[in-house]
């Protein structure tokens, strides 16, 4: 039993230890797949497949500066889009005038299925007052005769 409680105690030992080790790496795939080359293939940074590409390298080595020099992934994103515009962002970063990004999307779908439920109701309303206004006049013998002269004069195979 002692050893069994050892070796748990050891590999959660080491378990834990190793939770750190790839996290500079595991940063550097996270933030390059949030960024985008400027070189106009639209790929992700770290997945652009360009032999050659002349922007990529650049901004790897850019990530890899500012990433050395402890700067924060916000920072980061404001750093790139500062110096490549704000079409290197993947997404846009949630926060000030780029939440408009986010949230306008939605509000027009939105406003729109209101719009539209809105528009049919108008649109039964007006249907339903015109019913209620127009009269319903009795049948006449001259009515019945044409509907009776229709009827006959459609039949088929008779």
């Amino acid at each position: 039993m002692y050893k069994r409680s050892l070796q748990l105690v050891l590999i959660l030992v080491v378990a834990f230890t190793m939770l750190g080790a790839g996290a500079p790496s595991t940063r550097f795939d996270h933030l390059g797949h949030k960024l985008m080359c400027t070189c106009g293939c639209s790929e992700i940074l770290l997945e652009c497949n360009h032999v050659g590409c002349p922007n990529s390298t650049g901004e790897i080595a850019d990530l890899h500066t500012q990433m050395d020099a402890g700067v924060s992934d916000a920072g980061i994103f404001k750093f790139f889009a500062a110096k490549y515009g704000p079409t290197v962002l993947a997404s846009p970063v949630r926060g000030g005038f780029d939440n408009a990004a986010w949230i306008v999307p939605f509000a027009v779908f939105i406003l729109g299925i209101l719009g539209i439920v809105l528009l049919l109701r108008l649109w039964q309303r007006r249907d339903a007052r015109l019913a209620a206004a127009l009269p319903s006049a009795p049948p006449t013998p001259d009515a019945d005769a044409l509907r009776d002269r229709i009827r006959n004069e459609t039949k088929y195979g008779e």
